[in-house]
Parts: C-alpha cells; structure tokens; sequence
C-alpha cells in the first residue's frame, strides 16, 4: 500500500482552499487520504494565526496529532503560523518534522527540513485542487490583502493583493463540478484592483456573472462595504443567492476611523435598505470587533443601537485581540477586558433574539434547499459550515435541490419536510 496523508485545517475557508491545494500535490505524488492521522505516513497541521485563540489551537493540534501519529510519519506544520513565526516556530515545536510556509512543497523523505527557504516555492494559489466531495465548494479568487486595518496582521504574512486570472478560477469552477460555488479572499469586493490594464475596472461584477453562468449558486463571502456597488449588488441578485456577507467590524464613524476603517453606521443602513428594497428576502451577515483600543459608551451605544435596527440575520462578536506589528497597539486607552466581556455578552443576547426572530418568519414557509449530506441542507440564508443549517429527511438525494416546507425552528436551525405548503397540509 503506497503513503497516506492526513489534513487538519484550522481556521478560515480560505485555509481550507489552501488545504485542497495541497492535498491535489499529494495525490499527484501518489498518496492517498485518510481520515485517521494514527495510519497516515504525513501529518498535515494547516494553522491559523488571526487572532491569539487561534494560535493556541493551532499549537494544542500539533501537539494532539504528534501524540496519535505513528513514529514514522512526519508531521509538517503549514499555513498561517507557519509563515508569520517560521524560524521561531520551527525552534519551538521540535515535534515538527517540517515548518513550510506558504507555497513551500511538503517534503515527503526523512530529510529534516524547518524553515521555508531550504527549497524553492511554487504558486499555492494556481495549483490544481481534487474534486469537491460536496456539492458545494470555496474557490479563492485572489491572495493577500492591500488595506491596512489597524487590528489586522493578515497583510504582513499574506502579502499584497494578487489577483487570479479569470481564466483560471472559471477553470477550477469547472473541474470542481459542484451545484455551489462559494468566492472568497481576503478583500474580496478588490478583486481585479492589483491589475486594472489585464482584468479590467470592476472585473468582481464580471466574475461573478461569469461563474453564475456555470453553476446553480454563487455566494460571495467578505465584502468591504465601500466597495459594495449598484453593479456588484445586481451581480449577487442575479446569483439566486441574495446573501451579503458585509465586513462592517464598527458602526460608529469616529471609531470606525480609529480602525483604519471606512464607513459608519448611517450608510451601512443605507446600504442594506437599498438592498432589501430590491430583495426584501435578502439575507445579511457580518461581523463586528468589541473593545478595540478607544471604544467609548458612546461607540457601544451605537453599536447596540444598529444591531437592534439593522436586524440582520446572522452577526458574529468577536473581542479585540492585540496583534503584534499592527496600529492598534500603539494606541492608547485599551479596554478593560471585564467591560469588553461585558459588551459582547450585551450584543450577542440582542443579536440572538433577533436571529431567532428572523427564522420563527420562516416557519410554514417554502424553500428551496441544497442537500450537503444526509439530513443536512442549507437555503440561500444558509453559508456552509457558518450559519445554521435545514435538517431534512433523509431520503432526500444528497446534492440535489429540494422543495421542502419549514415546520419547525430549533436554534439556528431549519426543521422541514418534503413538498410544498399545499402538498404538506
């Protein structure tokens, strides 16, 4: 029997497409998958570097998988971490066999190898992918990050923006051959900025029409919402999938600008209620930071104040987390993290009778969904593997779309049946 490889991916979707990269380059090589690290020949451990509970994940999962692998497997640490803290990680975790940053080949012999410039890189973005086991799948667009948020790191392992040719994501849309297609990048409304003269002024609207074309739904995950435009929210409503997934972070205008940020509370409205004129049905995401250095009861009070009028269905609280290299740690009045816990526990109790409200509208209704796996589908309102999900029976075919009706609300999720309104009474 020839090598096995195992992944853990930790982190974001974007870590998940580089993780799919990967795997492609091994079973080019000849290897195959296993689902148990304890009888695979490489252990991958694709780390996440965001925020200091990631980092700490990411570590406490290199040390459980060193623990269940065999001797004579090799356990290579890659992704985020593995970039940002390369030598100084390498140094600290001996268990590792390999540190390799971005776009550094795993090396499969005994040979030590700890830092990622012992061997020459390869383009981790372009590299062919195998194809989805769902019927769903992310494909990254671009890489990197132009903007500079003052809580954000992300630029400084990551690079400057880079754009894929068009050419090459529909390509990989096609090989991947699945009913969802889910965009993502780190500033994914910039694509197509990096290189105006080859991709063309607004080439995101172009791309999304494009990929439209070739599978049932598309949905955009990340948009900074000064470059939401007209054009764009036509594109996404053309989709089938009016989900908007908006990066706000802040509402409130002076802090927004202590973030590095652009925006305030009053046009993100705006923005919304333009959208929901057109689709009233629409469904909002986002997420916000709580505590970020200078947020004042006043910056709170206005937070609180659009959860309650926005009434988005989904939304994500997140405390500020100091990252080392990055404008928020030079500034003074940092938040006491008693009130910080404080402040997040106050929004998240609003914000989760307001979910729970947006999907008690839902019941009796009839739907449309796309079935992941057995029981388990998802509407438009849905993003995979972040909001809730349907559960439905499962006699329904897995990667297929369904007519069912809601008949009842647990949590975040959707129970239905099978059939339409009329059909179920």
């Amino acid at each position: 029997m020839g090598q096995r490889y195992y992944i853990e991916t930790l982190g974001c979707p974007k870590n998940q497409v580089d993780s799919d990269k990967i795997a492609g380059t091994l079973i080019a090589d000849g290897l195959t998958s296993t689902d148990d690290p304890s009888k695979a020949d490489v252990v991958i451990v694709n780390t996440c570097a965001f925020i200091e509970e990631a980092r700490k994940e990411s570590i406490d999962m290199m040390l459980t998988l060193d623990d269940m692998r065999k001797r004579s497997s090799r356990l290579i640490v890659t992704g985020c971490m593995a970039e940002r803290y390369g030598d100084e990680l390498a140094e600290a975790l001996p268990e590792a066999d390999q540190v390799a940053g971005f776009g550094v080949p795993i090396q499969l012999g005994r040979k030590p190898l700890k830092v990622t410039g012992d061997v020459p890189s390869f383009d981790l973005l372009n590299l062919p992918r195998p194809k989805s086991a769902s019927p769903w799948a992310y494909v990254k667009i671009a890489e990197g990050c132009d903007r500079n948020c003052g809580f954000c790191a992300i630029p400084s392992f990551r690079g400057p923006q880079r754009s894929r040719d068009i050419s090459s994501i529909l390509t990989e849309v096609e090989q991947l051959d699945v009913r969802e297609v889910v965009l993502i990048a780190q500033d994914l409304a910039s694509y197509g900025k990096d290189r105006p003269e080859e991709l063309g002024a607004g080439s995101i609207v172009q791309l999304v029409r494009d990929v439209t074309k070739m599978t049932d739904w598309v949905r955009l995950l990340y948009l900074y919402p000064s470059d939401l435009s007209d054009d764009l929210i036509d594109a996404i409503l053309e989709t089938k999938v009016p989900y908007f997934d908006l990066s706000l972070q802040h509402v409130s205008k002076p802090h927004l600008r202590r973030m590095r940020r652009w925006g305030d509370g009053q046009r993100f409205l705006e923005r919304i209620e333009r959208i929901r004129s057109l689709a009233p049905h629409a469904a909002f995401r986002t997420n916000f930071i709580v505590g970020y250095p200078g947020e004042t009861e006043e910056d709170h009070d206005q937070l609180l104040s659009f959860v309650r009028e926005a009434q988005l269905d989904w939304c994500g609280f997140f405390a500020f987390s100091p990252e080392e290299g990055t404008h928020a740690l030079t500034l003074p009045d940092h938040v006491d993290v008693s009130l910080m816990n404080e402040r997040l526990a106050e929004l998240r109790e609003i914000q989760d009778a307001i979910s729970s409200d947006r999907r008690d509208l839902l019941l009796g209704e009839t739907i449309e969904v796309l079935v992941d796996e057995p029981g388990i589908a998802r509407s438009f309102r849905e993003a995979p593997e972040i909001d809730g999900v349907v559960q439905v029976p499962d006699s329904l075919e897995v990667g297929r779309f369904h007519t069912v009706t809601v008949e009842q609300v647990f949590g975040p999720d959707l129970i239905a049946v099978e059939g339409s309104v009329a059909n179920a009474r």
